[in-house]
């Protein structure tokens, strides 16, 4: 769900009409590293619950900013796919060595609305030969290193909808909403036009009136049909001239929504090494602590896990790391109707805010006093 990058993208072609020292001081301003913006924007945004902090460390609630504040998670929510993965592998309902077609996979990707997520994907499977199978754990590990929507909607048909939303009963989450088809959710804007015979104006008008029964029913058809017929590429160009940023609005606000408070006490569970069995963790770790692979991290880190997502208007994080003094730190970060400017600047920082908590004392003492005095 990281539509955003390609947003961003084509807002900053289209804004060669900004020239000179103007557009230089924009792409300055977005590349500057400051992880204090963070906490500024926090600051400016408490009050119109925009963004959500939650973090504990060692087992204490360190910052508490709007966490029982539902906020569409984006690409965050794989999280739980792939804890429904880790354990369907682990019961041996599932064989992650399944090999699975790269063109299986075609059926649920659209392309320019995942950031060129599921390309990158590809194309760093073909780095070393040219492949046109994969298997499933490698689907799964797209999913997450990557934020792949495609390989998302394929383990979605995989492991069953149902299974997966009996995660989120398992794990006793009180304001998470249920996982449905969001890739295929964007294809109903044209499913629309074509059933009523509307215009692009009459469209938006009918999904903001469309209730959420309606819109995830909707979704869930798309993405069956779909199974047994995919869009042609010729569709597939044709569903995007209709998502102009107002659908992407309406899109992104009805994605799937949970609280800080719901993420935090997932991160916990996954931080502890306790709450899921052994078998479970020996498939679910290599999917989620990718962070493990960079050797600087492994040096200072015993395990680290983190999912983010973001659309145009939406950035989230969840994240949860132990260091090798017993240090155990989980972080979730969300923030919603974000402008162009905002958005760019939080994903910019948010790395830098997560390492500075981790490693500076003098910064979490700060951080703590900062926002519970607000």
């Amino acid at each position: 769900m990281n539509i955003v990058l390609w947003i961003i993208a084509g807002i900053l072609v289209c804004g060669g009409l900004v020239m000179g020292i103007g557009f230089w001081m924009f792409k300055k301003e977005i590349n500057e590293e400051n992880p204090e913006y963070i906490v500024q924007f926090i600051k400016e945004n408490i009050a119109s619950e925009n963004v959500s902090l939650a973090i504990h460390y060692n087992n204490e609630k360190w910052i508490d900013v709007n966490t029982n504040k539902q906020f569409p998670l984006g690409s965050t929510v794989k999280i739980i796919i792939a804890i429904e993965y880790a354990q369907q592998a682990a019961d041996g309902r599932i064989n992650p060595q399944q090999q699975v077609s790269l063109k299986e996979l075609e059926t649920f990707y659209i392309p320019k609305t995942d950031g060129g997520a599921h390309e990158a994907w590809i194309s760093a499977l073909n780095q070393s030969k040219n492949i046109d199978s994969v298997p499933l754990s490698e689907v799964a590990n797209g999913m997450i290193a990557y934020s792949s929507n495609a390989n998302t909607e394929y383990l979605m048909h995989v492991l069953g909808l149902q299974n997966i939303n009996e995660v989120l009963k398992s794990l006793d989450l009180v304001d998470h909403e249920l996982l449905y088809p969001s890739t295929s959710a964007t294809y109903i804007p044209t499913q629309l036009m074509n059933e009523k015979n509307i215009t692009k104006e009459e469209t938006l008008k009918a999904m903001k009136n469309m209730d959420m029964a309606e819109y995830r029913d909707r979704a869930l058809n798309i993405h069956n049909n779909w199974l047994k017929n995919p869009l042609t590429d010729e569709e597939k160009k044709q569903s995007l001239k209709i998502l102009n940023m107002d659908i992407q609005k309406v899109w992104s606000d009805r994605l799937v929504k949970a609280t800080t408070a719901d993420y935090i006490s997932i991160l916990e569970k996954l931080n502890s090494k306790k709450y899921f069995h052994e078998d479970v963790h020996k498939y679910l770790d290599p999917v989620l602590e990718q962070l493990m692979q960079n050797p600087k991290n492994r040096e200072w880190l015993t395990h680290a896990g983190q999912k983010g997502g973001s659309t145009a208007f939406v950035l989230t994080l969840a994240f949860y790391a132990k260091d090798k003094d017993g240090n155990q730190t989980e972080i979730a970060f969300f923030a919603n109707n974000l402008n162009m400017i905002e958005q760019a600047k939080l994903s910019k920082n948010l790395n830098g805010f997560q390492l500075k908590f981790l490693k500076e004392e003098k910064f979490r003492m700060q951080l703590k006093k900062e926002l519970s005095e607000i």
